[in-house]
């Protein structure tokens, strides 16, 4: 016996397949005057390997304890369907351990469209809108939620082992990084230049934020009282992802141009993949040395392997 599962449901409730005859026409407004055009295969390098179910998978983050990847989904707009969003679990082969691991019913669940995700202190946290959520890593059950304020889009989040999150905001006005205090005070933690439509946060090994930009190549990486303490370059900009292994190599993720970079410490940049499109918020597999990357409204996720050409 074989089973197919496919992404979009159509006829369940009719019990016919279609017909030539029984096709619908083109829907209203649908454009009948340009050639059809069909999507092209992608130009991955050969240590990247791309898998699919998501909708709109914005962050993964990977559970070491479980070795799943945790990937957050923003679901349908907001316009279309309402707390929509979920979360997914996932094998390492690629195979979905659980499509809907949170958000399976909305009972008692709140969760519009997340988008940046963290794992830390045995909570999954969530940045969804104008709120941080968090959910228990072993049940997944909600177990608390911040608003932040002055924020209307939070995009990526990093939380400290005290309870503090960092959060970015890309979006004018108020585009810059908020850090909120485990007492729930948001205060703005930096703003203005070098951040340009700041995406992608992280820690390094000392402690330190870093954080990328989509408005420029740079990597900029403060101190937790906010100094800047370094300027690094990307290979491209239109930044997403940011990785810091304990060494200091950082790894970034280009999400308007497709690339992934590697800067090694006091080197230049230099391109490990490419061909990934709307390349996110990645994490790293540190039992097998890849980064697994989200593809927003490419619904799927890329793995790429590091110790691979």
């Amino acid at each position: 016996m074989r089973t197919f599962v496919f992404g979009v449901a159509v006829l369940a409730a009719l019990g016919t397949p279609l017909t030539a005859s029984a096709q619908q026409p083109p829907a209203a407004g649908a454009s009948t005057d340009k050639p059809f055009v069909a999507g092209t295969p992608l130009k991955l390098t050969p240590n990247t390997k791309v898998y699919g179910s998501f909708r709109f998978a914005e962050s993964v983050s990977y559970d070491a304890e479980r070795d799943l990847y945790v990937a957050v989904n923003a679901g349908m707009p907001q316009e279309v369907a309402p707390n929509d969003g979920y979360v997914s679990l996932v094998n390492p082969d690629g195979s979905v351990h659980t499509l809907k691991w949170i958000g399976v019913n909305r009972n008692g669940l709140t969760l519009n469209h997340p988008l940046g995700s963290h794992i830390a202190n045995g909570m999954l946290y969530v940045a969804d809108i104008d709120t941080i959520r968090w959910f228990d890593m072993k049940t997944g059950e909600p177990r608390g939620s911040v608003p932040v304020q002055g924020a209307t889009r939070i995009n990526d989040i990093e939380v400290a082992k005290d309870g503090t999150i960092y959060a970015t905001q890309t979006t004018q006005p108020g585009s810059g990084v908020y850090r909120i205090s485990p007492q729930g005070q948001t205060t703005v933690f930096a703003s203005g230049a070098p951040i340009n439509l700041p995406n992608g946060i992280t820690f390094d090994a000392k402690g330190n934020i870093v954080v990328v930009n989509i408005g420029s190549a740079d990597v900029l990486t403060y101190s937790p009282d906010g100094k800047l303490l370094a300027t690094e370059q990307s290979t491209h900009a239109g930044n997403d992802g940011i990785v810091v292994l304990a060494d200091g190599t950082k790894y970034v993720s280009s999400v308007r141009e497709g690339f992934v970079a590697r800067i090694r410490p006091g080197q230049k940049a230099e391109v490990v993949a490419s061909g990934i499109p709307s390349a996110a918020s990645m994490t790293y597999d540190s039992k097998r040395n890849r980064l697994v990357i989200p593809m927003n409204d490419g619904n799927a996720i890329a793995i790429v392997e590091l110790n691979q050409p």
